[in-house]
This record gives structure tokens, sequence and C-alpha cells, in this order.
């Protein structure tokens, strides 16, 4: 009997420890939530993206800082403008001051309705110095397939200001160039794109990662419902929108949108020579390497001496000559051995032998020839 039991005891024992492991496992290899993303923060839903639109007008009522003669936009179109309003203007005898030609930009939203407002930034084209003031006269903004879809108009605010005076004095605030109207394009045209009845619709991560994509899939399908969503590549995760809701999907794409995910990401390196900017993620890796570090310093500097003979001497000059001086200095070479470390490893290691960021760099750089760095390394 005491046997029996303690064979049951035994079995129960690891049972538990199973369980045990079992949950360890778990936790070391689910993604945790500390760094979970929002879905609606990593991609998009095919379709559901700003359009841009471009088109050309005219600004009136400059003080005097408008296009010159020399520059044949502005005239041209106010020829043209003034010929459709009944006046008709030759070209040539066009001499205004207070006119500049300028691009008109901006973007259509997704879901935009008709009567909606846009803000629009214009820029000068021609010789215009300053558009501070100035109006811009009615425009179209089309899209990439030549279709006028918004309509722009209003006054500039370039945030800044730029003064001059006759004799070449000038302050100037910001870039006097470029502006802006807040809401001064009313949308004409909308852009067709229908949620309801839809079966499927298609999110587009913003960074391809097989990995991310595999873990979005994974949980879409934990937290709304199993066969929700499938991943058909590395960027894209097909979503399977429920029959119940196809009528009103606006809920349960809200739904989809809130699930979090922990983003996978490659190992990268990013060098900034210009700067001496270096950043580096954590999934950095790197095999054993030894790195030795040392400057050379040469220092010239020039004297200059003076000759003149003895103070009892019938002939000679005073003359003055340089001594130049050349000093060659190298500081201490560290050798530092690394191997099998993390970033903040790497970086205190580096730190030890005395390593600015640009040597950091050139470092980095040199531990990628050799294979040690096991991250993709990227200059900008």
């Amino acid at each position: 009997m005491a046997g029996s039991a303690f064979l049951e005891a035994f079995a129960v024992l690891m049972r538990i420890l199973r369980c045990i492991s079992f949950a360890l496992l778990v936790v070391l290899v689910w993604p945790t939530g500390s760094h979970a993303t929002r879905i609606k923060d990593l991609g998009y839903f095919l379709g559901v993206r700003p359009n841009p639109l471009i088109g050309y007008g005219l600004i009136v009522g400059l003080q005097g800082t408008g296009d010159s003669a020399a520059s044949l936009f502005a005239t041209r179109s106010l020829a043209g403008l003034l010929s459709k309003l009944g006046i008709v203007v030759d070209p040539n005898q066009l001499k205004v001051t207070n006119v500049a030609a300028v691009m008109v930009t901006a973007e259509l939203p997704p879901f935009a309705r008709i009567g909606n407002t846009l803000d629009v930034t214009v820029s000068s084209i021609g010789d215009s110095g300053n558009l501070q003031g100035g109006t811009l006269l009615a425009t179209p903004l089309l899209g990439v397939d030549g279709e006028v879809f918004a309509l722009a108009q209003g006054a500039v605010s370039i945030g800044g200001f730029s003064a001059s005076t006759g004799q070449g004095d000038r302050v100037q605030q910001n870039h006097p160039t470029v502006g802006r109207i807040p809401g001064g394009a009313l949308v004409e045209r909308e852009l067709a794109f229908e949620l309801k009845n839809r079966s499927s619709i298609r999110l587009i991560l913003r960074d391809k990662d097989f990995t991310t994509a595999a873990r979005t899939a994974l949980e879409l399908n934990r937290k709304i419902g199993p066969g929700t969503a499938h991943a058909t590549d590395a960027g894209t995760i097909e979503i399977a929108i429920p029959d119940a809701v196809q009528q009103d999907p606006v809920p349960f794409l809200a739904r989809v949108e809130q699930v979090e995910v922990q983003p996978d990401r490659s190992a990268a390196v990013v060098l900034n020579e210009r700067t001496g900017t270096v950043v580096m993620g954590t999934d950095v890796r790197v095999s054993a390497v030894a790195i030795a570090h040392g400057n050379l310093v040469v220092r010239i500097s020039t004297r200059t001496s003076v000759s003149q003979p003895s103070a009892f001497a019938e002939v000679g000059t005073t003359v003055t000559f340089d001594n130049e001086e050349i000093v060659v200095q190298e500081q201490g070479s560290n050798l530092a051995l690394v191997q099998g470390v993390t970033i903040g490893e790497l970086v205190r290691a580096l730190n030890a032998i005395g390593a600015s960021p640009r040597d950091l760099i050139a470092i980095l750089q040199a531990m990628k020839v050799a294979g040690a760095l096991h991250a993709d390394l990227k200059i900008i």
C-alpha cells in the first residue's frame, strides 16, 4: 500500500512539473505584451490611404515681391486669366510685380466627402522672393488621373516675414517662398471606396516582415475569432469579414485596429557619418573579435628666431628665420576582445578603449567587413 501511494504521489508530482515546464516554455516563446503595438500603428487597410493632388495657380496682392518680367509664368498666366474674364491683354505689355506663379499641392484623405476642406501648400516656381500677404486665386487641384478633385483659393500664410531696405539690408524669418492655406481647398469629387458588402479586406504592413505578419494573423485569430486572418506574404494579411457585420463593418474593423501585436524586426545598425550619430537595435549580435584602437597625432609648429651680429662687429645685418618643429604622438593602443555579446556590452567594450562616436563608425564598418557584426549596416 505504501509503495502504491508513493507511486501515485510521484506521478502527480511529475504531472505538476510538466505543467510548470510547459507554462515556462509558453512564457519564454510567446511574445510578451510589454512592447506590443496596435495594428492600426503597424499598417493600413488596402485602399484606405491619402492621395496627392497638384495644381498650378496665381497669387496676387503681393507688395512688389512677385515674379519679374523675366519670368514668363506669371505674365502669360495672368493674360490668359484676364481673357477668360473678357479682358484682352498682350502678355508682352504686362509689367506687374504683385503677381507670382505657384504650384499648389494637397492631400485628399480617404473617405473625403464633397464639401470637406483640405489644407493647401503653395510654392513659388518663378523668381518671386516673398509670398507674404498674397491671395491664391481659384485653382483646380488634379489627381494622378487628371481629374479635378478639389478647388483651392484663399489668403496665404507663410508663418514668418521678410523685410529689406534699398541699401541691401534684409531680415528674414522662416521660408517666405512657401506658404500654407489652412482649409483652403474644397473637395469637389469623391474617391469611390465602399466598405459595405465586402467579404474580406487586406491589411498592409508598413514594415514587411514574415514574423510580424505571422504574429498579426495569430493574434487576430486568437482575439477576434478562429479563421479571421491569414498572412499571404510578409506584408499582407487577409482578414475575413463575418456575414453578420458586412452591412456595418466599421465596428469590426475598429476592433481589428485595436488588437496589439509585438512586431519583430531585423538587426540593423544605422550610421550617419556627417553628424557622428550611431543608432543600433537591441537585436544586434557580435561574434568573437579583437579590436585595436589608436590615434596618430601630428603637430607642426613654427617658431620665429632672430639672428644679429655681435655688438662690436663692423659687418653683418639682423635677419629673421623660421624654425619648424614636428612632433608625432601616438596614443596608447588598446586591444579589446569582444565575443558573443549584446549591443549594450559592445558599446561598453568600445567605450572602454576610448572610442568616440566617429571612431565607433569606423570600428563597426571594419567589424562588418570582418564578418563579426551580424546586422544590416546602413549609412545615411
